[in-house]
């Protein structure tokens, strides 16, 4: 019998979780964003020669908020706002951007949440942080706080979703290279709409 803590367990930590200490190992560590645009292209592999994608956690409705952001977009050709396009690799789907991205390079030490790109380079209390040329900057309390916020917010939310997609699970029998997406909302093809057999 395993001595691993079971999901439940880990959202009542998360759910527990101080924002303020979270803010503290945070202002440790570092971090300023640099709009280097690393985080949205994968990493170098072990043998340096090629682009590892990686995976995220992104929520059912954070996918919706991408898709519409992403459809407004091109609708929009004028783009007044330029506060996303100001440089290298900025983001286009800024105001949009999921709990994983807007918490990278974090993540929370706990059984069932995601690591972004890989294994933590530093950890502070709970605190992972992960490749990142940002980290180490000065990063000022009220930035920490609300990063630390967020921070929690993705860990429950990750938590939850994970059981969620535990207890609802149903196998799905998909024809050969037919891709089944599973979800808190149950099996969905790729584009989001509802895999039924």
């Amino acid at each position: 019998m395993s001595d691993a803590p079971t999901l439940e367990t880990e959202l009542a930590r998360a759910r527990d979780l101080s924002v303020s200490e979270l803010a503290d190992a945070i202002e440790s560590i570092g971090f300023e964003c640099t709009r280097c645009g690393a985080c949205c292209t994968g990493h170098e592999s072990a043998d340096s020669e090629t682009r590892e994608p990686h995976t995220a956690t992104v929520f059912p409705d954070e996918v919706r908020a991408l898709q519409a952001a992403a459809s407004g977009a091109s609708d929009d050709t004028s783009n007044d706002d330029d506060s996303d396009d100001d440089g290298v690799g900025a983001c286009t789907a800024h105001d949009d951007r999921p709990l994983v991205c807007r918490t990278y390079p974090f993540s929370v030490a706990l059984a069932g949440t995601s690591q972004p790109m890989g294994e933590a380079v530093d950890e502070a209390g709970l605190v992972r942080a992960h490749e990142c040329e940002g980290l180490g900057r000065d990063i000022s309390r009220e930035d920490a706080e609300a990063l630390a916020a967020a921070l929690k917010e993705r860990a429950v939310r990750e938590l939850e979703e994970a059981i969620d997609v535990r207890d609802a699970y149903e196998p799905a029998r998909p024809e050969p290279d037919e891709v089944v997406v599973h979800d808190s909302e149950g099996a969905k093809r790729p584009d989001g709409s509802a895999y039924e057999r």
